[in-house]
C-alpha cells in the first residue's frame, strides 16, 4: 500500500479478507459488491462509480469485474501508492475477461484459511529449518490425536468455532451451496450447475490420487473436456488445486498428470464424512487427509516466505514418488513425505533419495514427516522430522 496503487487480497471465501482489510485500514471507504445496491450501481456505471472514490476498499471485486477497467483509467490518472485495495473470492488472473487490464499497476496477496501457527498465535519456522537444515534439538511431540483433530477442523475460522462434526458439517455443506449458487455465476455460465456439489463429493474422493478427467465424468456424466472445464472453475474459486509434476528437462520418464488437493483439510474430512470415531474404526482414510492437511500448511508456508516457491510432486513411470517437491527461483529443491506413523524406516526415504540424485547440485534436503518427538538424521541431507515442526 506504500508503494504500489492497488493491492487485491484474493483467497478462498470466509478465510478473513474482510476482517483483514477493516482492521487494517479502517478509515478507508467501505464498498461491498455483496450489497445488491452497491453492486448494481458498479455495474451499470463503473466509470462513474470509481471517479467517485479517490480511495476506497471495494470487496469481492470478481462480482463486477467491469471495475477492473474504470480503475486502470483512475490509476493512470493518478499513480498515488495505496488507492484502491481489492478483495477476491475468485483467482482474478484466471478469469478471460480479466487478463492484464491492472498489470504493473496491480501487486496480488493470497489469504489462505489460517495455518496452525496463525491458530497458535506463534512463528512458523519449517522453511528455514529446511534450507538451513538446522532443526533444534528439542521439539514438541506429535500428539496423535491432536494432529487428527487439526487435520479434521482444518483452517477456516467458522470450522475453528465448531468443535462438533455435525456442526462443522452444516457450516462447510452451507458454504459449499453457496459458492456454488452464487460465486461459480458470477464468473462463469455452465450449463450443469447442479453438478458442481457431486464433482466436489467425486473430487474429494480422489483428493492425494493421479487425476483421471475421463473416470472422474464418468461418475457425472460430463464429458472430459467439461469436468476439466468444471475442476478449473473449482480451482479458480480456492476450493482445489491441481498439484503438478515436478520435471527437469532430462527428466523424460516423469508422469505429467496433476494431483488434485484440497486447500482446506477441513472441508475435506466434512465432504469424505470422516470423523475421530471413523478414523480409529478404519484409518485408511486419514492417510490422504493428513496428505492434504500437510500440503494446506506448506501452501501457506510458501505464501508467507520472503522469496517465491512452488510447489510439486514427483512420480516416474517405475512409481517411485515423493508427496511434495518445493522450489524457489534459484531451483534449490527440498522433498517432502508424509508418513502417519511413529516409526520411520531407511526405506521411506527412497523417493526422497532418487530425487535428490536427479537434482544433484539444486538439492537442498528431504524430510519424512512421522507422528514423533525427535529430529532424526539419516545421513546425506535426509531427516524425519516431527509434525509439530511442520506447524
Amino acid at each position: 500500500m506504500q508503494d504500489t496503487p492497488v493491492v487485491l487480497i484474493n483467497g478462498p471465501r470466509q478465510s478473513g479478507k474482510t476482517t483483514l482489510v477493516k482492521q487494517y485500514l479502517p478509515s478507508l471507504p467501505y464498498y461491498s459488491l455483496d450489497d445488491n445496491n452497491i453492486l448494481n450501481a458498479a455495474k451499470q456505471d463503473p466509470v462513474g462509480f470509481i471517479n467517485r472514490i479517490d480511495k476506497g476498499i471495494i470487496d469481492e471485486i470478481q462480482r463486477a469485474p467491469e471495475l477492473l477497467r474504470a480503475i486502470k483509467l483512475s490509476v493512470d490518472q493518478n499513480r498515488q501508492p495505496g488507492r484502491f485495495l481489492l478483495t477476491g473470492s475468485a483467482n482474478l488472473l484466471a478469469l478471460p475477461q480479466i487478463g492484464d487490464s491492472l498489470a504493473g499497476r496491480m501487486e496480488i496477496l493470497t489469504l489462505l484459511p489460517l495455518s496452525q501457527a496463525e491458530i497458535e498465535c506463534r512463528e512458523n519456522h519449517f522453511l528455514n529449518y529446511a534450507q538451513k537444515q538446522s532443526w533444534p534439538s528439542q521439539t514438541t511431540s506429535s500428539n496423535q490425536l491432536e494432529i487428527m483433530s487439526q487435520a479434521l477442523i482444518g483452517g477456516y475460522p467458522e470450522m475453528l468455532m465448531r468443535q462438533d462434526y455435525a456442526r462443522r458439517n452444516a457450516w462447510a455443506r452451507s458454504y459449499i451451496r453457496a459458492i456454488v449458487e452464487r460465486d461459480v455465476k458470477d464468473i462463469s455460465s455452465i450449463e450443469k450447475l447442479v453438478e458442481m456439489p457431486r464433482l466436489l463429493e467425486v473430487l474429494a474422493q480422489q483428493s492425494g490420487k493421479l487425476t483421471n478427467f475421463t473416470q472422474i465424468g464418468g461418475q457425472l456424466n460430463l464429458d472430459t473436456k467439461t469436468t476439466q472445464k468444471y475442476v478449473a472453475l473449482l480451482e479458480t474459486l480456492f476450493l482445489v488445486n491441481q498439484l503438478r509434476p515436478w520435471h527437469g528437462n532430462t527428466l523424460n520418464r516423469i508422469l505429467k498428470t496433476p494431483k488434485i488437493h484440497f486447500l482446506d483439510s477441513g472441508l475435506l474430512a466434512c465432504l469424505n464424512r470422516i470423523t475421530l470415531e471413523s478414523i480409529e474404526t478404519d484409518k485408511s482414510d486419514f492417510g490422504a487427509l493428513l496428505e492434504t492437511w500437510v500440503y494446506s500448511e506448506l501452501l501457506k508456508t510458501i505464501t508467507m516466505a520472503d522469496e517465491p516457491w512452488n510447489i510439486y510432486y514427483y512420480r516416474d513411470k517405475d512409481q517411485v514418488e515423493v508427496d511434495f517437491v518445493l522450489e524457489n527461483h534459484n531451483r534449490k529443491m527440498i522433498g517432502i513425505e508424509v508418513k502417519a506413523s511413529s516409526t520411520v524406516f531407511n526405506q521411506d526415504f527412497r523417493g526422497l533419495r532418487k530425487l535428490a540424485a536427479l537434482s544433484d547440485k539444486e538439492w537442498l534436503s528431504g524430510i519424512v514427516l512421522y507422528n514423533g518427538d525427535k529430529c532424526l538424521s539419516f545421513g546425506n541431507n535426509l531427516w524425519a522430522i516431527p509434525f509439530s515442526l511442520l506447524d
